[in-house]
């Protein structure tokens, strides 16, 4: 949870920054944990659903990469640990 919450943080800040019209971020994660005690992440898969109107493609992606591999710590540091984490996201347009 408090990966989810802190890349999320920095993709709506980022968009935001970009002057993107993003109103809501979710990140749904999937894990996988080792089945030996300690049972340890192996594998996170987040899925970020954006929301927003006219966002550019080009820049959630951006947005994204830079929270993967900048500006989450938590991300970072469970990279460095010896977990596979991969993104994904959508975007989902409201109307005008």
């Amino acid at each position: 949870m408090g990966l989810g919450g802190c890349t999320s943080f920095d993709v709506m800040s980022i968009l935001q920054k970009s002057r993107q019209e993003v109103v809501d971020c979710v990140a749904e994660l999937n894990a996988e944990r080792a089945d030996t005690v300690p049972a340890v992440f192996t594998h996170i898969n987040i899925h970020f659903k954006v929301t927003g109107k006219n966002l550019k493609e080009a820049t959630v992606k951006r947005a994204v990469e830079l929270s993967a591999e900048k500006y989450c710590s938590a991300s970072i540091m469970l990279e460095k640990a010896g977990v596979k984490i991969q993104h994904s996201y959508e975007i989902i347009s409201v109307p005008e």
